[in-house]
């Protein structure tokens, strides 16, 4: 077994380290402004912690009791009708901004989830279970049943378009 380490991305503290520079020289010339933002920032901090330490909890489950042959059996090369079933509903139930489901989408990637899976349930997650009810109200039950159709046909092809592609470039 390999002892090597992969490199570490530094891309994240590189990032922070500008933000934080251009905060501390915009501060100078607005520091009315600064405040302001800064009390935005907390205030979408407060927003997407708890959705936060769910997906953490649930990478923590990933970690600790399913290996990369359960992932590769659910949602693998040979996941099937299984794996795109699980993907499309995951996705739709899933809620919170998506980058937050960035880090476990990655894990699982790096498990043996497929590619084309990962798109398809970023894909899938545009329709939001709570919205439903206000869309019917808005737009109808048929509209809304079409659109939402539609949108999982979308995610599907588009999953299936990635996996191809990844197949021809690896």
């Amino acid at each position: 077994m390999s002892t090597q380490k992969s490199p570490k991305n530094k891309s994240g503290i590189i990032m922070l380290g500008i933000v934080i520079l251009l905060y501390t020289i915009l501060y100078f010339y607005h520091p009315d402004k600064i405040i302001a933002s800064f009390k935005a920032s907390l205030e979408t901090l407060k927003m997407i912690v708890p959705i936060l330490l769910i997906v953490f909890f649930l990478m923590a489950l990933l970690n600790t009791f399913i290996d990369e042959k359960s992932i590769a059996k659910h949602l693998g090369e040979d996941s099937g009708v299984k794996g795109w079933t699980i993907t499309l509903f995951g996705g739709i139930l899933s809620h919170g901004p998506g980058y937050i489901w960035y880090p476990m989408l990655e894990e699982l990637r790096k498990k043996g989830a497929l590619d084309g899976l990962i798109v398809a349930f970023l894909y899938a997650r545009s329709i939001k279970l709570p919205w439903l009810p206000l869309m019917i109200s808005y737009f109808g039950l048929t509209f809304t049943f079409v659109l939402s159709f539609y949108v999982i046909l979308g995610a599907f092809f588009q999953g299936f378009i990635t996996n191809r592609l990844s197949k021809t470039i690896h």
